[in-house]
């Protein structure tokens, strides 16, 4: 059902207003896709911070006009599925898992930082872990030196437990 003037406009406000949050934006070609699948990458993308959306590409256009997603709008032809996230990592690395398992999605570009990704850069951009990941592996190595002593003073409450008895 063709959107009329009042849907489009709200449309473009809706993603405008994402996309000036965002660090990140995916395109990606979705032909192909059964429903099912689809549904099942927007709850990845939803319980992962990425804002996903299909609409028409004059419409996105219009969204990242004067953004630094703007160089973007040479890219966006032909069936689009748009990944739009604040992390920088997050919509790629969603779309790209997904690409994995569902070879009818194809990553197609992105952009990063103001700066146009081709698909391998994408990729590229995916591989990097996520806030949550590097949060943990910074909690890890703050962790390391304390519970390294709570080891050793338990080790040697141990061995003076069994020198008494």
């Amino acid at each position: 059902m063709p959107l009329n003037m009042e849907d489009k406009k709200a449309v473009v406000a809706e993603v405008s207003a994402e996309v000036a949050q965002a660090q990140t934006m995916v395109l990606a070609e979705y032909r192909g896709i059964p429903v099912g699948e689809l549904t099942t990458l927007r709850a990845q993308a939803r319980a992962n911070g990425v804002y996903l959306r299909v609409m028409k590409n004059t419409l996105a256009r219009r969204a990242v006009q004067g953004t630094s997603f703007e160089s973007l709008a040479g890219e966006m032809a032909g069936p689009l599925i748009y990944g739009i996230s604040a992390d920088p990592v997050a919509s790629a690395k969603v779309l790209n898992d997904f690409s994995k398992t569902q070879a009818a999605l194809v990553i197609k570009a992105g952009s990063y930082n103001g700066k146009v990704m081709d698909a391998a850069a994408v990729k590229a951009l995916a591989s990097i872990p996520g806030r949550n990941e590097l949060i943990a592996m910074l909690l890890g190595v703050m962790q390391a030196p304390v519970s390294g002593m709570a080891r050793v003073l338990a080790a040697v409450a141990e061995k003076k437990a069994k020198e008494a008895a």
